[in-house]
């Protein structure tokens, strides 16, 4: 099969985003390798169109949204039109359900093949923010249920993540686990200099990277340093990451051994920090995947993991997974393993998951390594080619 114009559309994109950022990337490099034409358009400050290595860059003005540290979303529904109908893409992808579940429609109008990429449990989303006198199952069915019926498929990273939309007896969901850079992430990456930066010569050394915003829970990290602490164990924390709650965490930390070593922008150095790292912490709830976690683990580093989301899948016998608050306990048991053991536990974990079959398996998907398996009729397309985008429009 010839090449394919792949146009994905992504919110929440931003300089210092880490997990989908970094899936959009690697996602993006694959198919341009495969042969195909990855475009993406993602929200920015300014316009701006480029040839990266994930292929075209295409990014339009988006405001950013109150409280989320920055993101910002794609908004002005005649001006995306445009651009999409300037594109004519053989296949769309879109990686939000929110402000571009719209854009269903505008595929299946079109006749164009469409996939919805789920990199959230929108079921847990609402219940960490809304309030509980509000029907909230019923909200998320009946989005859940209109973004299954607007796309031809649905692609869930983990079955966390696709419990939602299986319980209402959605037929078109996949599974495609993502990936890790296993050249990049490795145990050989040890730094002995920068353990003794971080951490004494008998100190425990944990570390959380991420975001530092509501939904990942990073105030379980700091609570279950200070618990170890009142154990008598010698541990210490570093938080590479940030974002809007660093300065309510700093405060939580108060008087403990924390390092808050802010957004780091060098993917060498994360590497470098999660291999030096004893034990790795991935509190959030909310997540259906956790690329930082498999990094971790890339990394021959084990991680003690949040029982109430995806993470518990992804980490599996390669560190610990826990319930409530009970991280604490959960690095007590990763640590009283020998370390050569639970060190290649997590490398061989690891190694299950490479970019290489993330990308093989999205292309399934979207019909490119055989024919394109739709779950509708559609009419043929009828557009006129176009390649002049009309990027700076405000509407």
């Amino acid at each position: 099969m010839s090449g394919q114009r792949i146009v994905r559309l992504a919110n929440f994109v931003s300089p210092r985003s880490g997990g989908l950022r970094t899936a959009l990337r690697e996602l993006g490099k694959g198919y341009l390798a495969a042969g195909h034409e990855p475009v993406l358009v993602i929200p920015g400050e300014r316009a701006s169109d480029e040839i990266t290595e994930q292929g075209r860059v295409i990014t339009l003005p988006g405001p950013v949204v109150p409280g989320m540290g920055g993101y910002r979303v794609l908004l002005g529904r005649r001006r995306l039109i445009r651009v999409l109908d300037g594109l004519r893409p053989a296949r769309i992808e879109v990686s939000d359900r929110s402000t571009l579940r719209w854009t269903g429609g505008w595929a299946q109008a079109r006749g164009v093949p469409s996939v919805m990429v789920s990199h959230e449990n929108l079921g847990a989303l609402v219940d960490m923010f809304l309030p509980r006198w509000l029907p909230r199952r019923m909200l998320t069915d009946r989005l859940n249920t209109t973004t299954a019926r607007a796309y031809d498929h649905v692609v869930c990273t983990t079955a966390f993540a696709a419990e939602e939309f299986r319980r209402l007896g959605a037929s078109n969901v996949e599974r495609v686990p993502l990936g890790v850079d296993l050249a990049r992430f490795t145990p050989d990456n040890h730094d002995p200099a920068l353990r003794a930066r971080l951490a004494g010569q008998r100190e425990l050394l944990l570390v959380h990277c991420g975001r530092l915003s509501t939904e990942k829970r990073v105030e379980r990290s700091v609570d279950a340093l200070a618990a170890l602490r009142r154990r008598g164990v010698p541990a210490v924390l570093a938080i590479a990451g940030d974002g809007p709650r660093r300065a309510a965490l700093e405060r939580r930390a108060e008087g403990l051994p924390v390092r808050f070593l802010g957004f780091v922008r060098d993917p060498d150095t994360v590497a470098r920090l999660l291999a030096t790292a004893d034990a790795a912490l991935a509190p959030g709830p909310l997540e259906t995947f956790g690329l930082a976690a498999l990094e971790a683990l890339a990394s021959g580093t084990p991680v003690v993991a949040a029982g109430d989301g995806a993470l518990g899948e992804v980490v599996g016998p390669a560190g610990a997974v826990v319930s409530g608050e009970g991280f604490a306990d959960g690095v007590l048991e990763v640590m009283a393993r020998p370390e050569a053991d639970r060190r290649r536990a997590a490398r061989d974990h690891a190694t299950g998951f490479g970019w290489p079959a993330a990308v093989a398996g999205m292309l399934r998907v979207h019909g490119l390594d055989g024919p394109w398996r739709s779950t509708r009729r559609r009419p043929p397309p009828s557009l006129p080619y176009s390649t002049t985008l009309h990027i700076h429009d405000s509407t």
